[in-house]
């Protein structure tokens, strides 16, 4: 394995909430998530904002890319863990193909903060 993917991260899912009549709703309950752990990934910074006001806001960016032929599951409602943080994953997964195969993935991460 190359030292470019040498990092861990966990899979964060969770289920969407039911209301008090038993309708699914599009909230998820993230205290019912199921976690999958995932070994030999690369996690790389890829930007960060402020925002000033009557709210400071810092949103921080990674990207998560996977190896030749690695598949990654997540879904843009899903979160990953990762040394320590919780991160939300930032809109759609690319799945990179070659001849209909997985070649890599690859998958925007954020923590807003403030």
């Amino acid at each position: 394995m190359s030292l470019l993917y040498g990092e861990t991260v966990t899979l964060v899912r969770a289920p969407t909430k039911v209301d008090k009549y038993g309708n699914p709703t599009s909230e998820r309950d993230w205290s019912n998530a199921e976690r999958w752990s995932y070994h030999g990934l690369m996690v790389q910074p890829d930007g960060s904002s402020e925002a000033v006001g009557d709210r400071s806001t810092v949103i921080t960016g990674w990207r998560l890319i996977t190896p030749k032929g690695r598949d990654f599951p997540a879904l843009a409602t899903d979160r990953v863990e990762w040394d320590g943080l919780t991160l939300a994953v930032d809109g759609e997964v690319g799945r990179f193909k070659v001849r209909g195969q997985v070649h890599h993935i690859e998958a925007r991460l954020k923590k807003v903060s403030g």
